[in-house]
């Protein structure tokens, strides 16, 4: 199984494409769900949802959709994975609505978070549940040296069935940042090597671009040749695509779809675009 998304579920400039012209806010995470099968549930590291969110946003996927969504911050950045009992035990209590619609939860570590506080990490993952999925990112350069430390960082996420996430920001820095869009982007997404390793059994990619007009395939085609890997070794990996905007984010995943030559839904007319389609007859 192959899990595709977008780092949002809801952006007013995909109606009429993805979405349908005229959709709701409130119904469009049931609109991207006919589409995508995942979604980055970034929200989550930036604010807790209340209850009746959480409820909602269950009862607007299908069954075989799966939620990413971030821990906290304050886990990560403010806390620093220290005293974090009580706050984890009450976080999670508070997804568990959501939990069976979860398909893993994300650690996005800062870029300070050297080797040095690889133990924290590994108390960390001691106190969450086992029965959820749970996938890493690190930022902090040390961890991408081929050296001891992103050897001991591989050990620990592989002994714990915990997948590395990886970030490929290539094809967004590979372009000048000319626009409000570009700036910006570039000025909060990582700029670090890809280690594309499969540490756990769902790995994750995340693929960053600037523009479907700039130059990107030739960035993600070892992408096509891993996650096709990943596919025949039994594994279940989860893809996200961003653009610098996000308005060509759809666009941008129906496209390596076709280029793996995967049967997925994300292949099908889009919302929009049937809408379109059918106001085209008349």
């Amino acid at each position: 199984m192959l899990y595709l998304g977008c780092p949002q579920w809801s952006s007013t400039a995909w109606k009429g494409n993805l979405l349908s012209s005229h959709c709701k806010n409130a119904d469009m995470l049931h609109e991207y769900a006919q589409v995508f099968n995942s979604v980055e549930g970034n929200t989550s590291f930036y604010a807790d949802p209340s209850i009746e969110s959480l409820k909602r946003w269950r009862d607007a996927v299908n069954n075989d959709f799966k939620f990413t969504f971030k821990f906290h911050r304050r886990f990560s950045h403010e806390l620093q994975l220290t005293n974090i009992d009580d706050e984890l035990t009450a976080w999670f209590n508070l997804f568990e609505p959501l939990l069976p619609y979860i398909g893993q939860i994300m650690l996005q570590l800062p870029n300070s978070f050297s080797p040095a506080q690889l133990p924290l990490l590994e108390q960390f993952i001691s106190k969450l549940p086992d029965n959820i999925n749970y996938g890493v990112e690190v930022r902090h350069g040390e961890f991408f040296k081929k050296g001891d430390a992103e050897v001991a960082l591989n050990r620990l996420l592989m002994a714990n069935n915990i997948n590395r996430i990886a970030m490929d920001t290539r094809a967004l820095f590979a372009v000048k940042a000319n626009t409000e869009a570009l700036i910006d982007a570039q000025q909060k997404k990582p700029h670090l090597p890809v280690h594309a390793i499969a540490t756990g059994e769902q790995p994750m990619a995340r693929f960053v671009i600037a523009s479907l007009e700039h130059d990107y395939k030739r960035y993600y085609q070892p992408w096509l040749k891993k996650v096709q890997q990943w596919l025949d070794e039994g594994k279940t990996p989860y893809v996200f695509f961003h653009t610098a905007d996000n308005r060509q984010a759809p666009l941008l995943a129906r496209q390596f779809c076709q280029d793996l030559n995967y049967n997925h839904r994300v292949l099908s007319p889009f919302i929009g675009e049937k809408e379109a389609t059918q106001s085209s007859l008349f």
